[in-house]
């Protein structure tokens, strides 16, 4: 009998607080009270560094990702809409060194990336997928054809490939 109260007591205090507006106008719902807090967010200046960072320096990416984990996919506010990871910077440079360690760290790799990595298979299914994304833009507006030119020869298929899908412009206008 005690048990069985306690469990009536339990789903009561749970769902009685669901909707009920808190003070400062807040609403408590029961899943919030079992949620761990979040984390902080990252300093911009920290994210900042770690882009500029992914564009040319292996070693600097690796200790930083190293102190700060949370890093991997952090994005960094260009402004004016441009956002930029540490490995989209990696990618509009043609960095593969940098850009494959991200990526084996867990990072999360997009069709520009893709593109410069050379990995064909993968950027003409999306893009038989998804055909506008072959006008879509990058970090700083830079287009599929500017990617696939800056990764060489493993990219040279996809460079020929996207090419004679139409598109011929590297940037494009940022809104």
């Amino acid at each position: 009998m005690n048990n069985r109260c306690h469990m009536h007591r339990r789903h009561f205090l749970t769902t009685a607080t669901l909707g009920l507006p808190l003070l400062g106008g807040t609403t408590l719902f029961a899943q919030d009270l079992m949620k761990p807090a979040k984390p902080a967010q990252l300093a911009p200046e920290l994210v900042k560094e770690f882009v500029r960072v992914g564009h040319n320096n292996l070693p600097e990416v690796q200790r930083m990702l190293k102190e700060q984990p949370g890093l991997l996919n952090a994005s960094w506010d260009v402004g004016g809409g441009d956002f930029e990871t540490a490995l989209e910077g990696a990618g509009h440079v043609g960095d593969r060194e940098i850009a494959e360690y991200l990526i084996g760290q867990g990072a999360r790799a997009n069709i520009f990336v893709l593109t410069m990595l050379g990995r064909t298979t993968e950027v003409k299914a999306l893009l038989a997928a998804f055909p506008n994304l072959l006008r879509s833009k990058g970090p700083h507006g830079l287009t599929l054809l500017h990617h696939a030119t800056r990764g060489g020869e493993p990219a040279k298929e996809l460079l020929e490939h996207i090419s004679q899908l139409g598109l011929t412009e590297t940037k494009l206008a940022m809104p």
